[in-house]
Formats: structure tokens, sequence, C-alpha cells
């Protein structure tokens, strides 16, 4: 157990302290290491529950034992007041226990949902780029909603319900022996057959839930994507196309609705109580008239025999909830079991950087793809590198092993003298910033943006970034200032802010290696050179990779790297590349 909890630890970008370890070999195990989290409050849910039928199914008891009463000669008020006395007494224990059964169940379900949706959520933050870039964004959302949600039912009230049934099932027969033995004969059989039936329902009810869950995932996926790109719909004109696509894929959802429903009108444990209760009523007729058993036992056998509908009727709702809440946790278990290949390194490097970066034969790919190939170059702390290459030359994956978002296939990326794979991923990231061309904002004002990263800044801090980033004067013209609210992914913004605003946000955390791809792309030429100037500025002390097509910028570069469908062609300074190589110079033609 605990090689297999190192195991789980040892590859993933991102944990927290403390973090309790589960069991993820099966869906099953999985949710028993959730409720063993809490052994006391299935434990007293369990006593709750016993404690609940054995008092209702003494009330019957005393119901019989009221009727015999009443049926004999000369019977006096005040026995018949205590037989009152006790089947109050057993009512009142029943409604406590089952108020006290009710609240554990529903209080660990609400337990459960939290801790899974938290270790699902630190999960996600753990997993590599290479990970998210493979899902789809309505199909993960789907799985931390929906099907959390559908484990918590799963427990409450659905294993209440069964873990009730079960119980339910029970204490009637530990009560109906002390009548007659001979009473048990209906009962047993009944029960016999009905494990038998809920079995083969079970057996017929999985594989439709789990495609069920599927389906919903794929639905919402659909739905998910339809709408963050409802510009690109509309713009096409493909408003029918998605409607349709959502109508089939709601289609097949609804045909699994109608598979459950056709199963569940065939559940026979129904129409099974209805003939074991009139057989039992018949066994207890001929019993008591041949004088076995009185007339107020046959009341109260047919009483706790009556106890088997509960039993029979939730069956049918309790078991579809667990079967769903097993489908969703064997979902849920898809995504928390797959392996990353980043490691937080919480133990490894964690110092002030310089800025030195050096590739060495450094190879990596997408999927098998090849992206670079066998790269090497050396950059100074305070340089300025400009990656110049034609689209898909792999200048932005490049940048990415820096910060160790990817990890290489080969070679070595070192920074400060130091394998990236050996320096506290926490401590290398807070120390270099990206700006990307789709720049991503937060719902949230126009200062929590700049702000993060950097969440203990001070309001002038924020200004005085945002003014280097020439963001202050649009940012004042709006109604509410820097507590203007952006909307989802900045939409409320247009490219040209948002961009400002991503390098004021790097402009505040201040960091030691500076990566700018294409980031000023949607900016005018006079803005441009003012956050050129500032950059120029910020950048005397940093390393900075640069990524752009403007050619005032490539100049200024301190080295240039020229890449070519993942090779490193050339490298050198921008005179003596137009001067040398020809590749530099189709390149330096075409932007020109």
């Amino acid at each position: 157990m605990l090689w297999y909890t190192f195991r789980l630890m040892a590859k993933r970008e991102f944990t927290v302290a403390n973090e309790y370890i589960y069991n993820r070999t099966t869906p099953v195990r999985w949710i028993l290491a959730h409720v063993w989290r809490y052994p006391g409050l299935p434990i007293l849910a369990v006593v709750a529950t016993i404690v609940n039928n054995l008092a209702y199914s003494y009330i019957q008891v005393y119901v019989g034992r009221g009727f015999d009463l009443i049926t004999t000669a000369d019977w006096q008020t005040t026995a018949l007041a205590w037989i009152a006395l006790g089947a109050v007494t057993m009512a009142v224990l029943q409604g406590l226990s089952g108020l006290g059964r009710n609240y554990l169940g529903e209080f660990l379900a609400q337990r459960i949902e939290r801790d899974t949706r938290d270790e699902l959520y630190v999960s996600l933050l753990g997993k590599s780029q290479t990970f998210h870039g493979q899902q789809r964004i309505g199909d993960i959302m789907a799985r931390a909603t929906n099907d959390v949600r559908a484990v918590n039912m799963m427990f409450s009230p659905g294993l209440t319900l069964i873990l009730d049934s079960v119980i339910a099932a029970v204490t009637p027969l530990l009560v109906i022996a002390q009548i007659r033995l001979e009473l048990l004969l209906t009962p047993v059989l009944f029960l016999v057959l009905f494990a038998i039936t809920v079995n083969h329902y079970n057996r017929r009810l999985k594989p439709v839930s789990v495609a069920m869950r599927t389906q919903f995932g794929v639905m919402n996926a659909g739905l998910a994507e339809a709408i963050a790109g409802v510009e690109t719909v509309k713009a096409n004109v493909q408003e029918r196309y998605e409607w349709d696509k959502f109508t089939q894929n709601a289609r097949i959802y609804r045909d699994y609705f109608i598979q459950v429903g056709k199963i569940q009108a065939q559940y026979l444990p129904m129409l099974m109580f209805s003939l074991a209760w009139g057989a039992a009523f018949l066994h207890a007729l001929l019993m008591w008239r041949a004088g076995q058993i009185s007339l107020g036992q046959v009341v109260a056998f047919m009483g706790l025999v009556g106890l088997y509908r509960f039993v029979s009727f939730i069956s049918i709702f309790s078991f579809n909830l667990v079967q769903l809440g097993l489908a969703s946790a064997e979902r849920i278990l898809a995504i928390l079991k797959i392996e990353t290949d980043l490691d937080q390194n919480e133990a490894g490097v964690g110092q002030p950087l310089a800025g030195q970066v050096s590739f060495e034969n450094v190879s990596f790919g997408y999927n098998g793809s090849a992206v670079l190939k066998n790269v090497s170059f050396a950059i100074e702390p305070g340089q300025t590198v400009a990656l110049v290459g034609q689209t898909g030359s792999g200048k932005t994956s490049l940048t990415r092993l820096i910060n160790r978002i990817f990890d290489t296939d080969s070679g070595r990326v070192l920074v400060d003298g130091v394998n990236v794979r050996d320096w506290s991923l926490e401590s290398l990231r807070s120390q270099i910033s990206t700006i990307e061309q789709d720049v991503f904002l937060f719902s949230g004002t126009i200062a929590e943006n700049i702000a993060f990263g950097c969440a203990d800044a001070s309001p002038a801090e924020i200004e005085e970034a945002a003014k280097q980033a020439q963001a202050h004067d649009f940012i004042m013209n709006f109604a509410d200032g820097y507590r203007t609210e952006v909307g989802e992914r900045g939409v409320t913004l247009s490219g040209g802010q948002r961009q400002r605003i991503a390098i004021a946000r790097a402009f505040l955390t201040n960091p030691r290696i500076l990566i700018l791809d294409d980031s000023t792309s949607a900016i005018d030429s006079a803005t441009e050179d003012r956050i050129q100037r500032a950059m120029r500025r910020i950048s005397e002390q940093r390393t900075t990779f640069l990524i752009t097509h403007r050619l005032s910028q490539i100049r200024w570069a301190d080295h240039i790297l020229v890449l070519r469908r993942g090779e490193l062609v050339d490298q050198g300074t921008h005179d003596d590349l137009l001067a040398r190589s020809p590749e530099y110079q189709k390149i330096f033609s075409v932007y020109e």
C-alpha cells in the first residue's frame, strides 16, 4: 500500500499538503476508501437503521397483542393502555432512529461528494498540458459536476435505502421466528427469489447506466464546444449543424433513458411480493385454524410481511441510483488513474534564477510526431532571443520546454546549468512568465487579472504595471476603472486590450525569464512602440525569448534562432544571419 501511494504521488505536476490518498484499483474499492475515511458515520448509520427496523417490527407485534387482548373476555383497559404505550414507545424510537439514519447518510454523502470533487480537481490541476490538450472540456465538466453528484446520490438516498432494505428484510425474520418458526417459510422463499431477480435486474441495468453516463459526457462536450465557439459558429452559419448535432446526441441520451424504463417495467419483485403476501396470509390462516397461532399473531405476522412491500418497491429506485453512481465513479476514476509525465518535484532546486538557458540535443514531439529535432544552443542571462521560422517550425513548443509545460523526449534543457527536471516546478515556473497571442483572462475584475500570479500586489503596483503596458488609459475609460468586470475569457475587451493586460501581468510578476509569443499582434504600431520601449527597459535584467513577425523586434534581439521544420538551421545576430544564412534571408524577405 505504501508503494502504491508513492507511485500515485510521484507523477503529479501539482499536489496539496497532506493530501488523503485513496485506493484507486477499482471503482468499488475507491468508493469504500472514501467511506472508510469516516468509519464512525457508516457504523452509526447501520446501528440507527437496525434500531429503526426493529422498532417498526415490534409495533406490529404490539398491534397483534392488542388484537389478542380485545378478543378475549373481561379484558382490562389498563392492559390495553400498556400495550398502546409500548407501541407508542416503539414509534417514537423508530422516528428518532430514522432521523439519525437519514442525517448520517446525508452527511456522509455530502462529505464524499466534497472529497471526490476536491480529489478530482487537484488531480486535474496536476495533469500535464499534454493530457489537457487531449480532453474535451465539456466531458471533463460533466465528470466534475454530474458524475460527482451521481456519486453523492448513490449514497443518499441510494445506498441508504439499500441498507434500510437489507436490514428491513432481516429484522422481520427475527421477529417472525419469535412468533412461530413455521411462519418463516413464505418470507424466506420470497427473499431467495427476490435476490435472484434483483441480481438479474442489476446485470441488465449496469451496461445501460454506463452508456447513459458516457453519452451525457459526449452531449455536454458538444454543447460546451458550440457555446465556446459560438462566434465561429455564427460566422460560418453553422447554427443548424450544431443544433442537429446536439439534438442527435440528446436523442441518443433519451434512448438510454427509455431502455432504463423498459428494464424497470419488467421488474418482477413487486409482483412477487403480492403473490408472497397472499401465500403468507393463507399459510397464517391455516395455522390459526389448526390452533397453532392466535388471531393476534396472524395480524402481527401480516404486518411484518407487509414490511417487504417497502423492500420490493424501493429497490427499483435505489439500485438504479447505485448503478448510475458506479458508472460515474468509473468515469471519474478513469481520469484519476491517468498518470502524467511531469512531477512537482518539491524537493528539487528552489533558488532565484539568473536566466541562463541551454538546450543540449533536445528532441520533442506530440503523439509520436517530431516537432523539435536535436536542437542545441546556449543563451546567457539578460539576453534577448528572437525565434524565427515558418508556422509549424516548433517555436512555441521550444519555449514550452523551458518552464516544463512539456518534457523533452531526449536531450536536456538546462536553466542556470540545472536540468529543468531537477528544479522544483513551483520555483521554476514562478520565475518564468509567458505572454501569448491568445490571451486567457479569468472572469473577474481587470485588477484581479493583472495581479494573477502576484496576489499580494498593491493597487499602486498594479497601476504602475498597467502604465508600463500602455493599458492604464483605456482601463480608466471604463466607468469602474480597475474594478471593471471583464467577463469569461475577457470577452468584453478587444484583442489588443487583452494583450496589454497580459503584458501588465507579466510586468507585475517581474520574472527572470520572459517569453513573448507574438504578444503584440493585436496592438497598433504606435502603442506597440511604447510597449516595446517598456519591454526593453524590463528586459535589460532578464532573459527574454521573443516569437514575432515584427522586424522591429527581431532586429534588436541579441541572438536569433532560425528554425525550419523542427530543426535549428542557424543562429546568431541579425547582421550575421542576414549576411550568411539563406534561410534567414528568405524568412526576413517574407517578413519585410
